[in-house]
């Protein structure tokens, strides 16, 4: 039997979820596919799992942990991109999971340090440590484009079941 509060309480809960998560997608302060799948989950458990249930689930969790994955490695590419060794890569990777404990200006400014420092250190010239840490900014840049296309996918995907 449905419990309209309860109902009322989980499609508030998802809603905002959703709405938080989809800002994370860009900001990286939150982290945006958890907070987003959550959401979605909240709405399907709203439902009783009878329109979404654990196959659509399990291919927004697939997402979600592709999302994440992604989000770490972009750096990492970016870096490796413009030639730069794998000390840079390795440091833009170290940067952007330090930088999240420095807020905002850690999680943007991470990557590049790290990928900086690591280039000095491989190859000892500034240049190559400058083009290393904007590999990493670029790198950085399509992560949050892809996060954003999946985030959109996985809104996308969870409507799709919800309605066909």
């Amino acid at each position: 039997m449905p419990h309209p509060i309860i109902d009322i309480l989980l499609w508030t809960a998802a809603v905002l979820c959703v709405l938080a998560g989809t800002v994370g997608l860009v900001l990286p302060v939150l982290p945006g596919p958890v907070i987003l799948f959550v959401g979605l989950v909240l709405g399907a458990w709203a439902e009783g799992f009878t329109h979404v249930g654990w196959l659509p689930l399990s291919l927004l969790a697939a997402m979600m942990v592709g999302a994440l994955v992604i989000d770490q490695l972009a750096a990492a590419y970016g870096v490796r991109r413009v030639g730069a060794s794998r000390s840079a890569a390795v440091g833009a990777l170290i940067g952007a999971v330090l930088g999240i404990l420095g807020g905002l200006p850690g999680i943007l400014l991470g990557p590049f340090i790290g990928a900086f420092l690591g280039e000095l250190y491989a190859k000892d010239k500034l240049g190559s440590a400058g083009r290393a840490g904007l590999g990493a900014w670029m790198g950085f840049f399509l992560g949050t484009v892809a996060k954003v296309a999946i985030g959109v996918t996985m809104i996308g995907t969870f409507i799709l079941f919800r309605l066909f």
